[in-house]
C-alpha cells in the first residue's frame, strides 16, 4: 500500500494544518514523579465555573487527599490537599492570567510519607447515573486536555438529549505535548475503567478511542487492553492539527457534525480526554480526589525535558528548575501547546488541573516570530483552506479591523471559531487573526449579555 493510500485509510476531517510536531524530545520518556516542594499553592479556580469554597482554616493540619474546598455550585468542583502539611494561609495568589485569585497555601511536613489517607470506595456497577455524577463531582476531576470543564457537568444530559457514543480523545495533536501519549502507554487499564464509568453514566452503547497515526505504539497497547466483550474500540486518525478538537474528532470517527452553535450531545456524542478517563478510572472506585496530573515540560528553554506526575499546586518555577530551566535565556513560557496555549508573564504561579504542558522557549527559538511584521491581507485564501470549521477567516479579519463584531457573528459564524490557530499559522502576511477573533467574540458576548440584562 502506498503512503497516500495508508493516509487515506486513517479517519480524519477536511482542512487543518500540519505543523512540525516536535515530540521526539519527550515521547520516549516515561512518566516520572516530581519531588514535592516545601510549599504548595492551590487556587480555588482551576476549572470553568464557580470558584470552590474553602472548608479549612489557617493553622489546620491536613493530610494528602483530604478535601480542603467544596464546590461553589453545580458547575464547580472541590479541591483536595495535594500533600500532608498545615494550612499556612488563605489569601490571593498570582494566576496564569497575570492577576490575583483566591488560593490555599499549604506548608508541607518534610517527614510525612505523603500517602493518600482519604477515600470511600465505590462499586461502580451498582451505582445509579445520579450516584455516578455526584461521585465524579466529588473527585474534582475536570477536562484534563486543557479545557478544565467539570466532567460531571458533561454527564448531566439536558432533558430530551441522549448519548449513544462516548469518544475518547487520544490524538494529542498539539506540537511538543506528549502527556496523553505516555498516559495511553502506561495507564491503558485505567483509561478503559474510566470509559466504562462514563458509558454507564451516559447510557452510551459504544466507546471509541481515537489516536493519531504518529502514536501507533499507543494504539497497539490500547487494543491489547480492551476489556473482553466490551463495546469499545480504538481507531487510528490521520496525523493532522486540530484532529483532537471535539468537533473534528466526532466528524472523523462517527461521521456526524455538531450543529452550528451546538454541542456534541446534539449529535448523540460526548468527548473526553484520555487523561481525564485515566484519572476517573483510578480515583472514582477509590472515592478519592484529584491531587496530581501528568504534565509535559519541554522546549529549548529546559535542559532536562520530560513527562512528570506533578502534585497540583506545585510552583511552576520549582518544576522548571527541576528540569534545568535556562532562566534569562527564556523569552516565553507557554502553558499548553504552541497553537492554542497561553503565555504567562511569570513562572511564579502554581500547576493547576488544566495545565497539560509547559513549553519554555528561548529568544533564539522565537527570533523569527518576534521579528515578523504584519502585512495587509493579500486574499490568497490560505486561511480559508486551513480552517477546520470552514469559516472565512480573511473576511472575519477585515470585519474585525472595522469593529463590525455583530456582523461577524450573525453573517460569518464567528462564534463557531474555537481559536485553533490554523488561520494565523498559514497566513503569509502574519496577521494575528486568532487574537482579532478572541477580542471580537468577547465584545459580542459582552454586548449580548448587556442586552439581556436590559430586556
Amino acid at each position: 500500500m502506498t503512503l497516500a493510500a495508508r493516509l487515506s485509510a486513517h479517519k480524519t476531517f477536511s482542512h487543518g494544518v500540519h505543523p512540525p510536531d516536535h515530540k521526539a524530545q519527550t515521547a520516549g520518556l516515561p512518566i516520572r514523579r516530581l519531588p514535592f516542594p516545601d510549599e504548595m499553592i492551590i487556587p480555588l479556580v482551576q476549572h470553568t465555573g464557580a470558584p470552590a469554597k474553602p472548608i479549612v482554616r489557617e493553622g489546620q493540619e491536613v493530610v494528602r487527599g483530604e478535601p480542603i474546598a467544596e464546590p461553589g455550585g453545580f458547575v464547580s468542583v472541590p479541591m483536595h490537599a495535594p500533600a500532608t502539611g498545615v494550612i499556612r494561609r488563605i489569601d490571593l495568589a498570582r494566576d496564569a492570567r497575570g492577576g490575583m485569585s483566591p488560593a490555599i497555601f499549604i506548608k508541607l511536613y518534610p517527614g510525612a510519607s505523603q500517602e493518600v489517607l482519604y477515600g470511600e470506595p465505590h462499586d461502580v456497577d451498582t451505582m445509579s447515573r445520579d450516584d455516578i455524577i455526584r461521585a465524579v463531582q466529588a473527585t474534582g476531576v475536570v477536562g484534563l486536555g486543557g479545557a478544565a470543564f467539570p466532567t460531571h457537568v458533561k454527564l448531566a444530559l439536558p432533558e430530551g438529549k441522549s448519548v449513544d457514543t462516548v469518544i475518547v480523545n487520544g490524538c494529542e495533536c498539539e506540537p511538543y505535548l506528549t502527556t496523553d501519549h505516555r498516559v495511553m502507554l502506561e495507564q491503558p487499564d485505567l483509561i478503559f475503567k474510566g470509559l466504562h464509568i462514563l458509558m454507564r453514566a451516559l447510557g452510551a452503547e459504544q466507546g471509541i478511542v481515537g489516536v493519531e497515526a504518529n502514536k501507533l505504539d499507543a494504539v497497539e497497547v490500547l487494543r491489547k487492553h480492551i476489556p473482553a466483550g466490551a463495546p469499545m474500540c480504538v481507531e487510528v486518525c490521520q496525523t493532522k492539527y486540530p484532529q483532537g478538537a471535539e468537533k473534528m474528532l466526532i466528524k472523523a470517527l462517527i461521521g456526524r457534525e455538531v450543529p452550528s452553535g451546538g454541542l456534541p450531545v446534539d449529535c448523540g456524542a460526548a468527548v473526553f480526554n484520555v487523561a481525564t478517563l485515566a484519572q476517573l478510572g483510578e480515583l472514582l472506585p477509590r472515592g478519592q480526589g484529584l491531587i496530581e496530573r501528568v504534565v509535559t515540560i519541554t522546549g529549548p528553554g529546559v535542559g532536562k525535558p520530560g513527562n512528570f506526575m506533578i502534585p497540583l499546586g506545585t510552583p511552576l518555577r520549582y518544576a522548571l528548575d527541576y528540569c534545568a530551566f535556562k532562566g534569562d535565556a527564556v523569552s516565553q513560557i507557554v502553558l499548553g501547546g504552541p497553537m492554542m496555549g497561553t503565555t504567562v508573564p511569570s513562572p511564579d504561579i502554581p500547576i493547576t488541573k488544566g495545565i497539560t504542558g509547559v513549553l519554555a522557549m528561548t529568544r533564539d527559538s522565537l527570533e523569527r516570530l518576534e521579528d515578523a511584521h504584519v502585512y495587509p491581507c493579500i486574499r490568497c485564501g490560505s486561511c480559508v483552506d486551513a480552517c477546520p470549521m470552514h469559516l472565512n477567516p480573511s473576511q472575519l479579519g477585515l470585519l474585525a479591523r472595522k469593529g463590525s463584531y455583530e456582523r461577524m457573528a450573525d453573517q460569518f459564524h464567528l462564534l463557531d471559531c474555537f481559536e485553533c490557530g490554523c488561520c494565523s499559522y498559514t497566513c503569509p502576511s502574519g496577521i494575528p487573526l486568532v487574537q482579532y477573533f478572541r477580542v471580537a467574540k468577547g465584545m459580542v458576548r459582552q454586548r449580548r449579555a448587556a442586552a439581556q440584562q436590559k430586556a
